[in-house]
C-alpha cells in the first residue's frame, strides 16, 4: 500500500468517524436531557443530581460537565428540547380567524399540560431556580421566554390587522393579561385549573381588548 493509498483511507475513517461521532453525542445529549426531566418529577429538585442524571442517560457525569455548569442548566436545556420537539412547522398560534376559539384552544393546551404531573414538579422546579439564578432565567428569557413571547404576538397583531383587537393595544401587556393570570395561579396553586377558568380569562380579556363604536 502506498503512502498516498494510507493516506486516502485514513481520509475516509476520518470523515466517516466525524458524523458517527457527532451522532454519538447527539445521542448522549438528549439521553441526558430526558433523564434530568424523568428524574426530576420523580425526586424533586433538591434530590436530583449530576450523578443520578449521568447513570440514568448511562454516561459518565464528566460527560455532563462538559456541557453543562449546574444540574439548573441541565433542565433548562431539557425543557428547551421537549419545546423543539413539540414543534412542527413555524409553531405559529392557530390562526382560524376567529381570536377568541383560537385562544381559547391554547390557553385550553396549557391548562391541560400544568396539570400534567409529569410536566408540573419539572416546571416548578425550573422556576424555583431561575428565581435565584438570576443568568438563567436571563438564558431562558432569551431562549425561551421572548421566542415564545413574540410568537403569541404575532397572532395578536394579526388580530388587530383583522379589527377584533384594538389598534393602538400594547401587545406586550396584552400578553401578559392573557398567559399571566393562568401561569400565576399554577405557580401559587390558587384554585383548580380547568377549562372554564382558561375560557373565562380570554372572554374576559377581550372584553376589554376589542376595538370600541
Amino acid at each position: 500500500m502506498t503512502q498516498d493509498t494510507r493516506a486516502e483511507g485514513a481520509g475516509t475513517r476520518s470523515r466517516a468517524a466525524g458524523p458517527n461521532a457527532a451522532r454519538r453525542s447527539e445521542a448522549s445529549r438528549r439521553a441526558i436531557l430526558a433523564a434530568a426531566f424523568e428524574l426530576v418529577g420523580e425526586v424533586g429538585y433538591e434530590r436530583l443530581s449530576i450523578e443520578g442524571i449521568a447513570a440514568r442517560a448511562g454516561v459518565g457525569k464528566q460527560t455532563i460537565y462538559r456541557w453543562w455548569p449546574s444540574k439548573g442548566a441541565v433542565l433548562f436545556d431539557a425543557f428547551l428540547m421537549l419545546s423543539e420537539d413539540a414543534e412542527t412547522g413555524t409553531a405559529e398560534l392557530p390562526d382560524t380567524g376567529d381570536l377568541e376559539a383560537d385562544l381559547k384552544r391554547v390557553l385550553r393546551a396549557t391548562v391541560t399540560e400544568l396539570n400534567d404531573p409529569a410536566y408540573d414538579e419539572p416546571m416548578r422546579a425550573l422556576t424555583t431556580v431561575m428565581v435565584n439564578d438570576p443568568e438563567l432565567s436571563a438564558t431562558f428569557t432569551e431562549r425561551l421566554g421572548d421566542p415564545q413571547k413574540e410568537i403569541k404576538k404575532r397572532r395578536l397583531r394579526s388580530a388587530q390587522e383583522a379589527g377584533q383587537l384594538a389598534g393602538d393595544a400594547d401587545l406586550d401587556l396584552v400578553v401578559d393579561i392573557i398567559w399571566g393570570p393562568l401561569t400565576n395561579r399554577w405557580l401559587q396553586r390558587g384554585g383548580p385549573l380547568t377549562v372554564e377558568y382558561a375560557d373565562a380569562i380570554v372572554e374576559t380579556a377581550l372584553a376589554g381588548l376589542r376595538p370600541r363604536g
